[in-house]
């Protein structure tokens, strides 16, 4: 599958203008918009891989796409779909039977990805997984609030195996994220900036709260709303959420508003 083709993007287009391609192609196809399931997921899985550097360098140089030397010089495949794992099968070597050396435990590497709205309650998901004796089929439990290319060890999974899984956060098209921190924004009046107002915002969590904007609001501020961002792991806690203003100037403001704008501005 060429990538570039799903996001209508030439193979010279930096990291900035694959960005912009996707945001604009997952707003016109999500699902909740009507979208088509199928091409959004596909949209999701060409951005995630031509985000990444070392991914974008594979799938641009398809004679070494798939194959990495992993330790001792043994060799795993990536595969799979954005519905399925990127299996990663490593083994270890195993000594002669009955020559007293223990067997080295089999260590499994694999990727999945997620959703923002996944990395923030964590969960648990199922995982098919290819090992020596064959398919598996397991469940593991997602921390709250991972980062993209968090490692997660997983051990007593697999009989005489070792799980490591490292996580894939996709892209989100409300919220940017900055470590454990969220960053979105909200379209307002220049008239509600100045004498300040109250507006409904809808959290990462679903939940909706009031935000209250002070008068006297400089456009493109930036409210802190603490707490509202994404688990900080191993904690009770949370990051915070900030969201950007955005003004803009309405167009039906009545005449003798704008009289009196005209005239405070003549007279400071």
């Amino acid at each position: 599958m060429d990538l570039y083709s799903v996001l209508g993007i030439s193979k010279s287009a930096n990291a900035d203008e694959i960005k912009k391609a996707y945001r604009k192609l997952a707003s016109q196809h999500h699902p909740d918009k009507g979208g088509d399931t199928a091409k959004f997921q596909k949209i999701q899985e060409a951005y995630a891989i031509l985000s990444d550097p070392e991914k974008k360098a594979q799938h641009d140089n398809p004679q070494t796409q798939g194959i990495h030397m992993g330790p001792n010089g043994f060799s795993f495949q990536m595969g799979g779909d954005i519905n399925d794992i990127f299996n990663q099968i490593f083994e270890g070597r195993r000594g002669p039977f009955g020559s007293g050396q223990r067997q080295h435990r089999q260590i499994l590497r694999t990727q999945v990805q997620l959703s923002l709205q996944q990395a923030y309650t964590g969960n648990s998901q199922v995982l098919r997984l290819s090992t020596n004796n064959g398919a598996k089929v397991i469940n593991i439990e997602i921390p709250p609030g991972v980062l993209s290319g968090d490692q997660v060890k997983y051990d007593n999974i697999i009989d005489n195996a070792t799980l490591l899984v490292e996580f894939k956060v996709l892209p989100d098209l409300r919220f940017d994220r900055k470590n454990q921190d969220l960053y979105a924004s909200h379209t307002i009046s220049v008239l509600d900036l100045i004498v300040g107002c109250n507006f409904e915002f809808t959290t990462i969590n679903g939940k909706t709260i009031q935000v209250t904007v002070p008068p006297k609001t400089q456009p493109y501020m930036q409210l802190k709303l603490a707490g509202f961002g994404m688990p900080i792991p191993n904690t009770t806690f949370y990051g915070d959420l900030l969201v950007l203003l955005k003004p803009y100037i309405p167009d039906n403001i009545h005449p003798e508003i704008l009289n009196t704008i005209d005239q405070y501005k003549n007279v400071h």
